[in-house]
């Protein structure tokens, strides 16, 4: 029987795993860095977050980019003490764009929103010793367009911004997010389309999500290998958004595609964001927490990644 085209591509990626593990064995030495994103946590609080995280061996936090404001969000102090008292460092920042922040609206008080909004984030982001800010060119839950010019808009309105995250080492990470939730950039080929279009050396990094990959993407090894270098964040789930091990994502060849890349490296982060389905998944940063619901979450979904990279390892 012949393979199925995504068979195929599995092979590809199989095939150069195995080379790099012949010719380089040292470089599988290191495991990839696990993170989690604490903003589907809802209104839970840091310290409960963190020391879920710690007890499920999770070295690395993403943080909700909740400073909407001057007087709303994380404080630096407070959160760095909180995070030190569980043994956690910053991965990056879950930056949240919605219609109220939207770079691509075509209303000026929103785009001014999203520069101001920027403007708190990422100084935030370097303060706590995060790498990354997730940036969306287009807010989500909006997947109607508002015209043909909003790339254009959301372009310049980034390319304003630009400057601080060189200003400040922090790495901007577009994300491509499925077109059931936002309105543009819904592939890595998009994302590096408006990349080249902000035309600034302070964004020039992608974060990809396997939950949006997977409707938009015709494989989402393949995807990863064409985002290569500039992938500075990997959002996790499994195919229905849950718990890792609970639906039918390929999550060996999409671990076997991050070795190939080179991911596991300082810098560069795995970091799950299981939201659970719908079209708009914002409504998660103001639900009630269940913390024994939440704790099963992670402890299932970081011992099924671990013992599926051991697997793939030994493989």
């Amino acid at each position: 029987m012949r393979r199925q085209h995504f068979e195929e591509k599995d092979e590809i990626i199989r095939e150069r795993f195995r080379e790099l593990r012949n010719s380089s064995p040292e470089k599988l030495s290191t495991r990839l860095n696990l993170s989690w994103s604490n903003w589907g946590f809802g209104r839970e609080t840091l310290a409960a977050s963190a020391e879920r995280l710690e007890k499920a061996n999770v070295p690395f936090i993403e943080l909700h980019g909740n400073h909407y404001g001057p007087d709303l969000g994380y404080n630096v102090e407070e959160t760095l003490r909180t995070l030190g008292e569980h043994g956690l460092k910053v991965s990056g920042i879950c930056g949240m764009f919605s219609a109220d922040n939207d770079m691509a609206s075509n209303r000026a008080v929103c785009r001014q929103a999203a520069i101001d909004y920027l403007s708190c984030e990422i100084p935030f982001t370097k303060a706590v010793g995060g790498s990354y800010l997730l940036v969306v060119p287009g807010a989500v839950g909006r997947p109607k367009a508002y015209d043909d010019a909003e790339e254009d808009r959301s372009a310049e309105v980034l390319a304003q911004c630009a400057h601080w995250f060189t200003e400040y080492g922090v790495e901007a990470a577009i994300e491509p997010i499925r077109s059931a939730e936002v309105s543009l950039t819904h592939t890595i080929a998009d994302a590096k389309r408006y990349i080249a279009k902000v035309n600034h050396p302070g964004v020039r990094h992608i974060n990809a999500d396997v939950y949006h990959m997977q409707s938009e993407e015709s494989h989402i090894g393949t995807a990863l290998l064409e985002a290569g270098d500039m992938l500075a964040n990997l959002h996790f789930a499994d195919s229905n958004r849950s718990a890792l091990g609970e639906g039918s994502m390929d999550v060996a060849t999409i671990i076997r595609a991050l070795y190939v890349i080179g991911f596991n490296r300082p810098g560069r982060f795995v970091t799950f964001e299981p939201l659970g389905p719908g079209g708009d998944p914002y409504p998660a940063m103001y639900g009630k927490p269940d913390k024994a619901k939440l704790d099963a979450l992670v402890n299932t979904s970081i011992r099924y990644f671990r013992d599926v990279e051991e697997m793939v390892l030994a493989d």
